[in-house]
C-alpha cells in the first residue's frame, strides 16, 4: 500500500468521524494499549462491535447523521450499515486502514415480519474491509452473539487473518449466500446507500412505500420475533 492510499484511508471523513467524543470513548472502552498488535486490536475492535452494539433493524435511522459512527457509537444499536461504519472508523482511529463494502446477501436471520417488509430474503448488506498484515481482509462485525443464539445459528468469528463474510447457520447446515458484490467505498457512499433501500426494500423504510424515509420501520425487536 502506498503511503498515500495509507494516509487516506486512515482519515476521519464524514461517516467515519473517529475524532469524536464518541468514537474515542468507544475504542478507548476496548483497547486498553493503542501501541499493540494492529491485528489484536482490530479483532478486540470486531468483537466489541459485534456483541456491544445491539443489532437491531426495526426503527434504525437511516438519515446521514443516524449513519455517521459517532451515533452508533452512542446509541450502541443498529444494523449492517451502521456496525461497518463504526468498525471502519474504529480501526482507522488506531491507524488500521478501513474500507466499506457492500452486496446483497441471501440472509436467513430474518423473522416473517421482516422478510414481508423486506420483500423476500435478499437484503442489501454492509461490512468492512481492514488492512492487516500486508493484506485486505473482510470484516463482518454485524449480527451480536445473542441474537444468533434466538436464531439458532452461529455468530460470525474473526481472527484477523481470513475474510468474515459468510455467516454460518446452525452447525451443518450451510452459510448466509454472498450474491453480488457492489464495490468497497472510502466513506459511507450515502447516495448509493439510501438508493439502494428505496429500490430494494421500499416497504421497509417509515413511510410504509412510497421510498422516501430515511429510517426503517418501527413497531417491534427483532429478538422478540425469534421463534
Amino acid at each position: 500500500m502506498t503511503l498515500d492510499l495509507y494516509d487516506r484511508l486512515t482519515q476521519p471523513t464524514e461517516f467515519l468521524d473517529y475524532e469524536t467524543d464518541a468514537v474515542q470513548t468507544f475504542v478507548d472502552d476496548v483497547v486498553k494499549d493503542r501501541a499493540a498488535d494492529k491485528r489484536t486490536m482490530a479483532i478486540e475492535l470486531y468483537y466489541a462491535v459485534r456483541d456491544d452494539v445491539f443489532y437491531e433493524v426495526y426503527g434504525a435511522d437511516l438519515s446521514p447523521g443516524g449513519l455517521k459512527a459517532s451515533r452508533t457509537a452512542a446509541t450502541k444499536s443498529g444494523f449492517c450499515l451502521h456496525k461497518s461504519a463504526l468498525y471502519a472508523a474504529a480501526v482507522r482511529a488506531l491507524g488500521i486502514p478501513s474500507r466499506l463494502v457492500y452486496g446483497d446477501v441471501r440472509n436467513h436471520l430474518a423473522s416473517p415480519r421482516l422478510i414481508e417488509h423486506i420483500g423476500g430474503d435478499v437484503f442489501f448488506h454492509g461490512l468492512t474491509q481492514v488492512y492487516l498484515d500486508g493484506k485486505w481482509v473482510k470484516a463482518t462485525p454485524v449480527f451480536n452473539k445473542m441474537l444468533c443464539r434466538l436464531y439458532g445459528m452461529e455468530a460470525l468469528e474473526f481472527d484477523g487473518l481470513a475474510d468474515s463474510l459468510y455467516h454460518p447457520y446452525a452447525k451443518g447446515a450451510g452459510s448466509m449466500e454472498f450474491l453480488t458484490d457492489h464495490g468497497a467505498f472510502d466513506d459511507v457512499p450515502y447516495d448509493f446507500v439510501i438508493g439502494s433501500m428505496r429500490s430494494r426494500h421500499p416497504k421497509f423504510l417509515s413511510d410504509s412505500g412510497s421510498g422516501s424515509g430515511t429510517s426503517t420501520v418501527a413497531g417491534g425487536r427483532l429478538a422478540d420475533e425469534a421463534k
